[in-house]
């Protein structure tokens, strides 16, 4: 597929946990070069960075997000880029914390305009 990233916005699919991103959670990724980078902000999330490489249609990278508590939390995604059946881009995540315990899957589907 290699549809690029680039100026795109995504959505979680659903809630995490309390402290962690959630449906009131919005990424902005910037692709270039096989570099991958995202802000993301809402609900429990203040501000969160990713920034990692793509190969093909999978992503690798590590992120770092402040929390609403003021607390700190980072780790390491693998996402597999998919595209929906209407032409929209979505992130398969498999990704564990790498400052507290914790590891899961998730999705987040791109949101148009």
């Amino acid at each position: 597929m290699a549809r690029s990233l680039d100026g795109l916005v995504f959505v979680p699919v659903a809630d995490q946990a309390a402290g962690q991103v959630g449906r009131q959670t919005r990424f902005e990724y910037r692709e270039q070069d096989g570099h991958v980078w995202a802000e993301y902000a809402g609900g429990d999330v203040v501000r969160g960075h990713l920034v990692g490489t793509r190969a093909d249609d999978t992503i690798d990278f590590r992120y770092v997000q402040l929390r609403l508590d003021g607390t700190t939390a980072s780790g390491h995604c693998v996402s597999l880029v998919t595209e929906l059946p209407d032409g929209r881009l979505r992130l398969e995540e498999d990704w564990a914390w790498e400052s507290q315990e914790g590891s899961g899957t998730s999705g987040v589907e791109q949101i148009l305009g």
